[in-house]
């Protein structure tokens, strides 16, 4: 596995404890998203490195996440229906940033737009939906800092499928691992990939999208 991991404890020392934060695994010029998907939309993933396949359909909207453990909570550790299988996906930061760049809040927020029909019309034009949601623990408690996701359909999501990801990566016998791990040991000794806050070079895209 490329992505580098660390004690959770570790992570608790360095990353913030409130506020909204884009928390991702970063190498270099390159960031790691998540996504859980069924078996037959994986293998062909890891198989051809760039999202396809008879199950896979770029005419639905698709979820990424930079967070693992938010990862973790919405596919259950790889454990949910259709979710058996988690893929680590590593873009170029500036191609993250080109996503951020499309982005309209998937509810209307007063502190972002000047009016709903401001929000309303942001809706129509872009393709990628913003959601701020708590952040969660290892045991799926509610954290006060609060992690992105980002929901990308039609151009974008293609171009994210088949050009932005440069490399695919199955980490679901990490996901289990750990999960096993966490039932009888404290979480302070989970490993979890090693995360940074992440933020855009344009401190006015930072705003908009509530960084």
């Amino acid at each position: 596995m490329k992505i580098q991991t660390e004690y959770y404890y570790k992570s608790l020392e360095r990353l913030p404890e409130t506020g909204q934060h884009i928390t991702a695994h970063l190498q270099g010029g390159l960031m790691v998203v998540y996504q859980a998907y069924n078996h037959r939309i994986a293998d062909f993933a890891v198989q051809n490195q760039y999202l396809g396949g008879d199950a896979f359909s770029y005419g639905r909207m698709s979820w990424i996440k930079p967070n693992f453990l938010w990862m973790m909570y919405r596919c259950g550790w790889a454990a949910k229906e259709n979710q058996e299988r988690v893929l680590a996906l590593w873009l170029q930061k500036s191609d993250f940033e080109e996503i951020l760049k499309q982005a309209a809040f998937s509810s209307f927020k007063p502190e972002y737009y000047e009016s709903h029909e401001a929000w309303r019309q942001a809706l129509e034009v872009k393709p990628v939906r913003l959601q701020w949601d708590p952040e969660h623990g290892p045991f799926g408690n509610k954290l006060e800092r609060r992690a992105i996701q980002l929901g990308l359909k039609g151009d974008i999501l293609e171009q994210f499928g088949r050009k932005y990801a440069t490399l695919i990566e199955d980490v679901t016998s990490f996901a289990k691992e750990q999960h096993a791990f966490l039932q009888s040991n404290p979480a302070e000794k989970l490993l979890v990939t090693v995360e940074d806050v992440f933020r855009t070079g344009d401190e006015a895209l930072n705003k908009s999208v509530g960084i």
